[in-house]
């Protein structure tokens, strides 16, 4: 099986799905060149076990980058640069991002504000920061077409920020999160509208409800089945599936 995509960058990757999601890329039969493992404190207390990880597989390079912060986000960018020595990026995971449970009695205007920060414009901001990289991957590809080995952005969405769903998805209010969610489900929409031209592909992913440190120990699916879903869709992604909202399983959602 040929490998998902040369060089792929991972935000958020210290626990839950974005630790995993490097694992699983690290651990493939053709695994990804280069595998860059970012969050916001990789020599912290909470970056120790992507440490680990690091430690056992040379393709894992572990970058700081805070999404919501735009000098760590162009530092990142200048260390990712020079790693890949005048190649592209070809594969950028949006996977960094924040849980709210705030009802209307409890939200505030700073709980939503922080949401849509991390969740919504963090993303935005690391696709326009790393643009240049995966233009060049898209230019640079020996294939015509969309897909996750020659350029693309993917977001790790959520289907509770589905208008279309959330009259069925009543689990809790979550505003600020739902909000969001929904917001940052545009913005893969309009991505992927502006960048086709350009040979990158857009696609926002519903990895199911995870037991992580968001999705709680109440969640019905493991960390490791979500993402085995996950890759296997990203593999399978091309120009008709630019621009969609599917879920771990490849299946389509309402907006």
């Amino acid at each position: 099986m040929a490998a998902l995509a040369r060089s792929v960058l991972v935000t958020g990757s210290n626990r839950g799905i974005g630790l995993e999601l490097v694992r699983q890329l690290a651990a493939s039969p053709q695994p990804p060149e280069h595998i860059f493992a970012t969050c916001r404190d990789p020599d912290g207390p909470r970056g120790k076990a992507l440490r680990e990880l690091s430690a056992q597989h040379p393709s894992i390079r572990l970058v700081q980058l805070d999404t919501v912060d735009l000098p760590s986000i162009r530092r990142a960018v200048q260390v990712v640069e020079s790693c890949l020595e005048g190649q592209g990026l070809n594969l950028l995971i949006n996977n960094a991002g924040i849980g709210s449970h705030a009802t209307l009695q409890s939200v505030d205007s700073q709980e939503m504000l922080a949401a849509f920060a991390t969740n919504v414009v963090g993303p935005l901001q690391v696709a326009k920061e790393f643009l240049p990289l995966l233009e060049k991957a898209a230019k640079g590809a020996q294939k015509t077409g969309l897909s996750c080995s020659r350029a693309a952005i993917v977001n790790v969405s959520s289907k509770v920020g589905s208008i279309g769903l959330c009259l069925g998805v009543l689990e809790a209010p979550m505003y600020p999160y739902r909000a969001s969610k929904a917001a940052q489900n545009m913005v893969t929409r309009c991505l992927a509208a502006e960048l086709r031209d350009k040979g990158i592909l857009c696609t926002a992913i519903h990895p199911g409800w995870v037991k992580t440190d968001m999705g709680t120990e109440q969640a019905p699916m493991t960390v490791e089945r979500s993402v085995q879903g996950i890759l296997a869709v990203l593999g399978s992604l091309s120009q008709e599936t630019s621009g969609t909202f599917l879920d771990w399983e490849g299946n389509s959602l309402p907006w």
